[in-house]
């Protein structure tokens, strides 16, 4: 099985509203049948159970927060995240469903107030072939 996905990774404005952009992506791609999922990860979310598995209950975003916290930067070890906060992973049947998605209206609607909440991004865009679905 092949297909094509659109990697986005973010690093959003300390005065973005994240939960109105989630809010806003989802019901984006719920109005696109092209879009065959989205996915999205809080990028720090990692750490927070390595540091819940160390017994240490001090977060910079409180527990409760956790889903809408604004970027607070929590540091891996490793220094690798480099201040990226979420990341989004839309999957495509095919290059040409994704060039449609880029030009419909809604996405081109919805892009303004994402670019607008953003410090830095990074994009992928990639055909992809698939060696083990899920069950």
């Amino acid at each position: 099985m092949t297909g094509f996905k659109h990697l986005v990774i973010v690093k959003f404005k300390a005065d973005s509203v994240v939960d109105d952009i989630l809010k806003g992506m989802e019901k984006l791609v719920s109005e696109i049948d092209i879009v065959k999922s989205l996915e999205w990860y809080a990028l720090f979310f990692l750490f927070l159970f390595k540091i819940l598995s160390q017994g240490n209950m001090d977060f910079p975003c409180g527990v409760m927060e956790v889903f809408s916290c604004r970027g607070e930067d929590i540091e891996s070890e490793e220094m690798l995240r480099q201040g990226f906060t979420h990341a989004f992973l839309m999957s495509f049947d095919n290059k040409e469903d994704y060039s449609a998605f880029v030009g419909h209206a809604s996405h081109v609607e919805f892009s303004a107030t994402f670019s607008g909440a953003i410090d830095k991004i990074v994009l992928l865009d990639f055909p992809c072939v698939v060696a083990k679905g899920s069950a």
